[in-house]
């Protein structure tokens, strides 16, 4: 038996053979072109192709993981068309009187050096981007396509790597798990593995493709990361127990649907989901959850060309809102900056982002683009029960001046003949270590607060949650973050507000009962998380004393 190890990314285990993902790379050769014109009349019809095959990509990815998660083949079509990419190309072929996949291959290393040279994670993530459009023209201008080799049993794929375009054009009935040498937790790749429940792990090392091949037999634990070639009997049965665990796990919490969010002793918890699309609405009513507890509206920024229009902010909120009958639906303000960078924003490079230029410093000092975005929400707000919530609060100025522009909003509202509800609850987030210590101060202005721990974490330990090499030094359960949190939590009771996690912690059910032992009255978790902390909440006796 054989043990490899990399990087979990969606937990669930698989045992089957093993296929070794191949794909035939166009041998790319510098040959001189007489007929210019010619030349790049036939790279045209090769990009035609190309965004055809994307086309039919994307409407499959639509259907399976969601148009947010579909994007990723959009801007791939957009990319195709890009000024500077195709410039490059057009050059070598009219300066050097060469064939087009040679041009499109010298053009392609170049702009995947420069972007996996630059210090942004998102722009390094444009590095495979431009290699997975790249390859794709150079296969339609020699008519070959990538071959993903999956037979017609349920496989195990291994693979270097996987481009977005591969993984979704997998069929996803045949294939048992992914696991890849290279790639990180934060690719495309992985997020669409994520949402079309594959089992996958990542960067398990080069050692992968030399130790395995077609046709071994392997065990997979996408919960540890494990790989195991020929696995034991020993090894084999207790995964083979682990998977028959979880299906019977998952067939359980299927009968908590319906049930209500209550301990033992009776005490009831509103159980929210976090989402970042519309089209992941089906998902939240599918799992049962009682409301929206984080929207992320950044994602509307982060999948347009340019600032979202007050119309296109309005038919999205207002979808949400309608699709929720009633329920709950919480909206967090823009929290663009650090991590999520949109170009058409302009911001400046800054040395240490995730304490910079972000989220409600953007938007206090870009009243124009907030002041839309309230405009959007308030309309919204007649078509259902929305709260808005404040991301990265670290002062009571700041939420001062944030809702002083909400009243503005709905006065200009008002002015103009414009419905909008004014049961719309206000929050912050609690997500920096000011925001937990003055929460005593910041409790009477708003009406709940929601705990970011992801951000609450990172800010408290001084560990920068994008650094793999400190991923050591990150411990969520830490003493001092329990205690900021119910630091909150004491202070939005003691002034008659209610308090929420919407962060990872909010899924770990280990600390289920520590928090509502804290007085948390909400919890928001990703769908797919929300029945399992209901089966955690309806196992917890608070009225017992926990021993010392």
């Amino acid at each position: 038996m054989t043990r490899l190890i990399g990087k979990g990314v969606y937990g669930a285990i698989a045992l089957g053979k093993i296929s070794v993902f191949t794909r035939k790379e166009a041998a790319v050769k510098r040959t001189h072109i007489d007929d210019i014109a010619a030349e790049k009349e036939r790279l045209e019809k090769a990009k035609e192709k190309a965004t055809e095959q994307l086309q039919v990509i994307y409407d499959k990815a639509l259907k399976e993981v969601g148009e947010a998660n579909a994007q990723i083949f959009e801007i791939h079509m957009m990319m195709i068309e890009d000024e500077d990419y195709n410039e490059s190309i057009n050059s070598i072929i009219e300066t050097q009187s060469v064939n087009a996949e040679y041009a499109v291959a010298i053009t392609a290393d170049n702009f995947a050096a420069m972007f996996a040279s630059m210090e942004d994670a998102y722009m390094q993530a444009r590095s495979a981007d431009v290699k997975d459009i790249s390859n794709r023209i150079i296969s339609c201008l020699s008519e070959e396509n990538s071959d993903s080799t999956v037979s017609d049993e349920k496989v195990i794929i291994c693979a270097d790597d996987l481009a977005p375009s591969e993984t979704v054009q997998l069929d996803k009935d045949k294939v048992l798990a992914f696991v890849t040498a290279y790639g990180s937790s934060n690719s495309h790749t992985a997020i669409l593995a994520r949402n079309m429940n594959i089992p996958a792990i990542i960067g398990v090392g080069e050692e992968l493709l030399k130790t395995l091949k077609s046709g071994d037999f392997a065990a997979v634990d996408g919960y540890t990361g494990e790989i195991f070639l020929d696995p034991d009997e020993e090894t084999r049965a207790r995964l083979e127990a682990k998977r028959a665990e979880d299906e019977e796990k998952k067939r359980l919490l299927q009968e908590l649907k319906g049930k209500e969010n209550i301990t033992l002793d009776g005490r009831k918890i509103n159980i929210y989901a976090n989402i970042g699309s519309v089209d992941n609405i089906g998902a939240v009513l599918a799992n049962d959850a009682g409301g929206i507890g984080l929207f992320r509206s950044e994602f509307l920024y982060l999948e347009s060309e340019d600032y979202p229009t007050e119309e296109q902010q309005f038919a999205a909120y207002k979808r949400v809102l309608e699709s929720m009958a009633g329920k709950k639906v919480i909206i967090r303000t823009l929290d663009i900056g650090a991590d999520k960078q949109v170009g058409y924003f302009g911001l400046a490079k800054e040395e240490n982002p995730a304490l910079g230029y972000r989220a409600i410093r953007i938007c206090l000092t870009r009243p124009e683009v907030f002041r839309t975005q309230l405009r959007a929400l308030y309309r919204a707000s007649a078509y259902g029960n929305l709260g808005i919530m404040f991301p990265m609060i670290t002062s009571t100025g700041e939420v001062q001046q944030a809702l002083n522009l909400c009243e503005q909003v709905k006065m200009e509202l008002k002015a103009e003949g414009i419905e909008y509800s004014d049961k719309v609850e206000i929050g912050i987030m609690i997500e920096t270590p000011a925001a937990a210590v003055i929460s005593d101060r910041l409790a009477p202005m708003v009406d709940f607060f929601s705990v970011g721990t992801n951000d609450l974490t990172q800010y408290t330990l001084a560990c920068d949650r994008q650094n793999a090499d400190i991923e050591q030094f990150i411990d969520t359960h830490h003493e001092a973050i329990l205690r900021l949190i119910e630091m909150a939590a004491d202070n939005a009771h003691k002034n008659g507000k209610w308090i929420g996690i919407c962060g990872e912690l909010g899924a770990d059910t280990s600390l289920t009962e520590t928090f509502l032992r804290m007085g948390i009255d909400e919890l928001s978790v990703s769908p797919a998380f929300v029945l399992k902390v209901r089966e955690a909440v309806r196992k917890c006796d608070l009225s017992k004393q926990i021993s010392q």
